[in-house]
């Protein structure tokens, strides 16, 4: 049997969901149905789960609460909150686990912050020490400033990062990062259209390595790491997805781009997610607007795309998908329902929708371990 752990909006978010959820489906490429099976862990509004490398812990982004809180799963599909809950910024949207499971990043899109929380043995968030937090938060975000929110080194707790460096009038809008194979992490911002080198020291929390600078407008918001060693970045507002490849100094530039699909409508569609199949030959994106899938190939070295397809998601407002086991999950957020498409092996289109569940306002899948 196919198990996913299921992210949603609550209530105080405009949703139905009650916490956690499950859901439960066939295995392999054969599958036909999902059901819901309820929820398994109460949690406000938690819009985005991670899953410890190595411990049976799940970590949920509480967007509305601007809060991480873990979760331990006890039994075959149940989860039970540990430890206390950390406060991060303003609609924390992504969370990313260090593959030594030694801290995570969460990425802010209301007040644009980078938090680094420490992880213990047993997978719990460390806190912030009260100790620490007014000499670091002076450092970040002045000493005038006494309402920021504590930071403190992440072998303690937590590491914000200033949203405001950036300088100009736009507003700072984090919205997911990635852990890169040499140990420093990349993060986006849809705000100032930057993507973001961080290195990653034992002692700090994050500290700037470079930026890499995308078209003004163009709205980075999700990023997957490809078997080539290449980043492919999606962008909102412009339906496009970049290509980024690192030099052998280790810095980090544009080598390619391309328009999710040609007839995309820049302001009306707004692609969400961005996945991939695991062997890296097939790239895909939900266009929220015309509520639709668009496949991409994957050219060359990894460095460069190709669209090839555009398919109906058979939801409103996609606001994640995954592949599994050659087919694709589709969470429509205001549609109540999630949704499995075949997918073409040979050619990687989506082939048309095979199930459909109602679900409460899904928001983010994650298959069970």
């Amino acid at each position: 049997m196919t198990r996913f752990w299921l992210g949603g909006y609550g209530p105080a978010m405009d949703g139905s969901a009650e916490g956690i959820g499950f859901l439960a489906g066939d295995a392999g490429r054969e599958a036909l149905t999902l059901s819901y099976r309820g929820a398994v862990a109460e949690a406000p509004s938690p819009s985005w789960l991670a899953q410890h490398p190595f411990l049976d812990v799940v970590y949920a982004a509480l967007e509305g609460d601007a809060a991480v809180q873990a979760y331990a799963r006890t039994g075959d599909a149940a989860l039970i909150p540990i430890g206390e809950r950390v406060a991060v910024g303003t609609s924390v949207c992504h969370l990313a686990v260090a593959p030594n499971g030694s801290s995570l990043v969460a990425s802010c899109y209301g007040d644009g912050r980078v938090v680094r929380i420490g992880l213990d043995g047993a997978g719990r968030l460390a806190p912030a020490r009260p100790d620490a937090a007014a000499a670091l938060r002076a450092a970040l975000f002045g000493d005038d400033d006494p309402d920021a929110a504590p930071a403190t080194p992440p072998g303690d707790g937590v590491a914000a990062v200033d949203p405001h460096a950036a300088g100009g009038e736009r507003v700072s809008h984090a919205h997911a990062a990635v852990f890169l194979p040499d140990g420093r992490v990349a993060t986006t911002d849809l705000g100032f259209d930057l993507v973001r080198i961080w290195r990653v020291p034992a002692d700090q929390g994050l500290i700037l390595d470079h930026e890499v600078v995308l078209p003004r407008g163009t709205g980075p918001r999700h990023l997957v790491l490809h078997p080539s060693g290449h980043l492919h970045v999606v962008t909102e507002y412009s339906c496009e997805v970049f290509t980024l490849g690192p030099s052998p100094d280790g810095t980090w530039s544009i080598v390619s781009s391309t328009v999710a699909t040609p007839i995309a409508q820049v302001g009306v569609d707004f692609p969400a997610e961005l996945a991939r199949t695991r062997d890296g030959q097939f790239l895909y994106t939900a266009l929220r607007g015309s509520n639709t899938i668009a496949a991409l190939r994957v050219r060359g070295g990894g460095d460069a795309l190709e669209p090839i397809a555009l398919a109906d998601s058979g939801v409103d407002w996609p606001r994640h998908h995954l592949v599994h086991e050659g087919k694709l999950l589709v969470a429509g957020q205001r549609s109540d329902t999630v949704t499995l498409l075949d997918l073409d092996e040979r050619t990687g289109a989506p082939l048309g929708i095979r199930h459909q569940a109602p679900v409460p306002t899904p928001t983010h899948f994650l298959p069970v371990r």
